[in-house]
């Protein structure tokens, strides 16, 4: 099994930058890809990025440019660096990582991102 918890959030003002941390323990030499989904009030989840184990990169249209993934592989953790954020970046931001083990997609419980106008 995987365990994923996020830390990072909190309140930032319009144009401000945050940094997101995902820690990884478990099995996590079996982890593959990796990647940050957010859920804003009444929306549905959505992808902001994902990283392969190999280091290659996918971001939403509405981030690019803005905000970038990384994976430190020695520290077993997981990125995202947000910066120019503007009130649609408020959401509950997610971390979850894809086991090659049993198959199972894990995630975080989420850490809040509010941005003040």
């Amino acid at each position: 099994q995987v365990q994923l918890v996020e830390s990072g959030g909190g309140l930032v003002q319009a144009g401000g930058s945050l940094r997101l941390s995902c820690a990884a323990s478990g099995t996590i030499f079996s982890i593959n890809d990796m990647g940050w989904y957010r859920q804003a009030p009444g929306k549905q989840r959505e992808l902001v990025a994902t990283i392969t184990s190999g280091g290659s990169t996918n971001y939403a249209d509405s981030v690019k440019g803005r905000i970038t993934i990384t994976r430190d592989n020695a520290k077993n953790k997981l990125l995202l660096q947000m910066n120019s954020l503007g009130a649609e970046d408020a959401a509950v931001y997610y971390c979850a990582g894809g086991c090659s083990a049993d198959g199972m997609v894990y995630w975080g419980k989420g850490t809040l991102v509010t941005v003040s106008s």
